[in-house]
């Protein structure tokens, strides 16, 4: 354990890559590329470029095959994530589609059991319209992976940390357990909570990284986005394919507002992560509260392996409220945290995963992994972290209506 510069106690995580506010801010642009060389990148909305002849174009001919602003988004990511190749689309379930998208019927997915709700909804409905069978496996037991791996096996689905329970696969030893049964077999990484900033899945063994750009790169609640980021030559072919053939682009300008966010991220998260780490302390503590869930904490199960694979945390965290049926009233009574869905925006939200984002998971696994009616999720905003605690405590205490002194707000 550290110092912070707060003075309070905190995780010693692997150190950030000191090149990345470069690569951030100048990857994927070169201003004197352009004629007329400006410092921020146009916004190339045109739907179709005039052609020298027939089928002679100046790389680019239509905007779903390619476009000049969505090409320095691809490349920024690429550089990020230290890969060759990036696709982006219009939502994350999008790039998830398309990676889907290269299976074929009686092909069999390995799915990390605690995932987003519209991940494990999408795999189960493959089931149902084109034969592709999911096991949902908890992938933080190596030998419950060995044992769900078959012959039919063509893609395992890491999410990590997961969503909401916050759970840390090893992406290493996970990835030489799938690639030792067969090269073949594409490991893909949803890196969407961490960011390239706090965890970079290929260079520890992953085929594939997969983003809802929506929540921390772009980071403004203002752009619905995903991205698909590889280092392998084969799998960006099949994917550029299906990525012009399936259509599910993003815009243009949409591409530009996401820009303009990477450039601010090493800025950004660290914000995210300190705010919501001494939240997670406050929350430990507090007499209304059953249970935090924050890989930061020494008591998270996967504490030790989150510090060894990655930089940080973001802004998550899950906790469960102690009294029952009072987490419905909890997140009603939030004045400065906004009872929404999503998260990794500036600002802060809360949620209840049962009944929000995870309702469509089947109500037999939500019970197996704790989503529970007392689990609420919170994503930790930009905010002065004192009026965040305070609009916590108040709400805890207006929501239960019973007396208790004040919360130790440094605890450990």
């Amino acid at each position: 354990m550290s110092a912070d510069n707060t003075g309070n106690a905190s995780p010693s995580w692997l150190p950030t890559d000191p090149a990345f506010a470069t690569a951030a801010i100048h990857s994927g642009y070169i201003p004197k590329d352009w004629t007329y060389a400006p410092v921020v990148p146009s916004i190339s909305l045109s739907t179709t470029f005039e052609q020298d002849a027939p089928a002679q174009h100046r790389g680019y001919e239509y905007t779903r095959s390619g476009n000049p602003t969505r090409q320095i988004l691809e490349e920024t990511l690429a550089a990020l994530d230290k890969g060759k190749h990036g696709l982006v689309y219009s939502s994350g379930l999008a790039a998830t589609t398309n990676l889907i998208a290269m299976l074929n019927t009686g092909d069999h997915v390995i799915c990390m059991d605690d995932v987003y709700g519209g991940t494990g909804r999408l795999f189960r409905q493959m089931k149902k319209s084109s034969n592709i069978n999911t096991d949902f496996v908890d992938l933080t037991d190596l030998q419950k992976v060995k044992a769900a791996i078959t012959l039919n096996t063509r893609m395992v689905w890491i999410e990590t940390p997961t969503n909401p329970i916050l759970k840390i696969v090893d992406i290493a030893a996970v990835s030489e357990v799938v690639h030792a049964f067969s090269k073949d077999i594409i490991v893909v990484v949803d890196n969407t909570f961490l960011t390239s900033f706090y965890q970079r899945p290929l260079t520890l063994g992953a085929d594939v990284v997969v983003y809802s750009l929506t929540k921390y790169v772009n980071g403004h609640s203002d752009v619905l986005m995903g991205a698909i980021v590889t280092s392998r030559d084969d799998l960006k072919e099949r994917l550029a394919f299906l990525q012009n053939s399936l259509g599910a682009v993003p815009s243009p300008f949409d591409c530009y507002l996401v820009i303009r966010s990477i450039r601010t991220l090493h800025v950004r998260m660290p914000l995210h992560m300190k705010n919501a780490f001494q939240i997670a302390k406050f929350l430990s503590a507090h007499p209304q509260v059953e249970k935090v869930l924050h890989p930061g904490l020494p008591s998270h199960p996967q504490h030790e392996l989150a510090l060894k694979q990655s930089s940080g945390h973001s802004g998550l965290i899950s906790f469960y409220v102690k009294s029952p049926g009072n987490s419905s009233k909890f997140l009603q009574n939030l004045k400065v945290f906004s009872l929404a869905e999503s998260l990794g925006g500036y600002e802060s939200l809360a949620e209840l995963p049962f009944s929000m984002t995870h309702a469509s998971v089947p109500a037999d696994l939500r019970a197996k992994l704790g989503i529970t009616e007392s689990l609420v999720r919170l994503s930790v905003g930009l905010e002065s972290v004192e009026d965040l605690i305070a609009d916590l405590d108040t709400a805890l205490k207006s929501s239960l209506n019973e007396p208790y002194g004040n919360a130790n707000l440094n605890a450990e």
